[in-house]
């Protein structure tokens, strides 16, 4: 189907002031700015900059996070500073900030103080553990809520102790939670005409995203244990020795079992009498795995994958990160563009995996991530402060 191109990106029209840190406020964020909306990125003035958890500005952690985005380094503990931020929040749709509640209220940042400024806004914030309750003063870090959601109590093999997921993966989730409400209130402010309070949490989107496992608990009072590699609830489905390798095989339904055993000429598991059904099948699973694995042995990583797939078997290998970029559908998703820095030259960036036929992926990313200040001139004058307000702001240490 021919679809014309749209004129700009869905959310070009929108203004976003970023006043986050570390990961899951600048996931967010990142998802707006990949989609056209203007971000201002707002942070200290690096004499009280605390630094970034992230690494090193130019490094690939900070780049990835804060691409299409501007700078603008402003004092919000002064009240030169505060005046720049009304002026800003005048002007802006979202405002996304990731403080505790007592540093919100004191800089004028909740959402009733907002909403005096600007009906419109949209307050969008996150935390480790929720706005309000026992534990909303405690700082949040991934790790520490992947332990107390119980996601590492089901990560790992049997009996090795608990297992962190080895990607920021609370932070990353409840960033793309906090975008999509985001998304949710602009749309509601079509019909309103106002803007509201979004916020969610590194606990809640991290119970939410333990999904089924979470449900065998509510629903039924069954506390789900660490399986390794096998899944959870069906089999065989899991993580089996080839000749050469490893490879992740799903053959749960009768369909999927079936087709297993005549890719890989295993008859004798067909018949077996402890294997007929799911049922049967799932109450062996141990010894299912064993005499799985003893057939794929005879066969190499690739040969599994052909013969598998072709029966239309899930099967692929266990590639690393490099192996992963490397990989023949990986290379044909394109999934990395450049960002231009006038010093670093082009970096390969990771492009949003949303697919829109009306708005392709753009070839480059509009902007690499900026330094610190480097557009405060410029998004000030944008603002309407003359030349002399902004030499006597950053005189002040007000900017930089």
């Amino acid at each position: 189907m021919d679809v014309t191109p749209a004129a700009e990106p869905p959310l070009a029209r929108y203004r976003v002031l970023d006043l986050t840190i570390a990961r899951a406020g600048p996931a967010a964020v990142r998802l707006l700015a990949d989609w056209g909306a203007e971000v201002i990125r707002i942070e200290p003035p690096p004499a009280r900059d605390g630094g970034s958890m992230t690494g090193r500005r130019r490094g690939p952690d900070e780049q990835n996070l804060h691409r299409n985005k501007r700078s603008l380094c402003l004092d919000l503990k002064s009240e030169a500073g505060r005046v720049v931020l009304r002026r800003l929040v005048e002007r802006s749709d979202v405002l996304v900030e990731n403080f505790r509640s007592d540093v919100k209220q004191r800089l004028g940042l909740d959402y009733e103080t907002l909403a005096r400024i600007n009906p419109r806004l949209i307050l969008a914030s996150i935390s480790g553990f929720g706005q309000d309750g026992p534990y909303a003063d405690r700082p949040g870090v991934d790790q520490v809520v992947q332990g107390l959601s119980g996601l590492m109590s089901i990560t790992g093999e049997p009996g090795r102790g608990p297992m962190r997921v080895g990607i920021a993966v609370s932070d990353t989730t409840a960033g793309m939670f906090l975008g999509q409400g985001i998304l949710l209130a602009l749309l509601q402010r079509e019909h309103t005409g106002r803007g509201q309070w979004v916020h969610t949490s590194l606990l809640e989107s991290m119970l939410n995203k333990l999904d089924f496992q979470a449900a065998r608990y509510t629903m039924s009072g069954e506390v789900a244990g660490q399986e390794g590699n096998a899944h959870p609830t069906l089999t065989p489905m899991g993580c089996f020795a080839a000749r050469d390798g490893l490879v992740n095989i799903a053959a749960s339904t009768a369909k999927m079992w079936a087709g297993l055993c005549r890719a890989l000429e295993a008859q004798h598991l067909l018949d077996h009498p402890d294997y007929q059904d799911v049922r049967a099948r799932s109450a062996h699973r141990r010894q299912l795995d064993a005499d799985i694995e003893a057939v794929t042995r005879r066969f190499s990583v690739a040969e599994l994958v052909q013969r598998l797939n072709a029966n239309d078997v899930p099967c692929g290998p266990i590639h690393d990160i490099g192996q992963a970029f490397e990989d023949p559908q990986v290379r044909h998703l394109r999934m990395t563009r450049p960002a231009p820095h006038p010093e670093l030259g082009a970096l390969q960036l990771l492009r949003s995996p949303i697919n829109l036929s009306a708005c392709p992926h753009p070839e480059q990313f509009d902007r690499a991530g900026p330094d610190p200040g480097q557009h405060s001139t410029e998004l000030l004058r944008e603002t309407g402060f003359s030349d002399t307000d902004i030499a006597r702001l950053r005189a002040e240490g007000t900017i930089a």
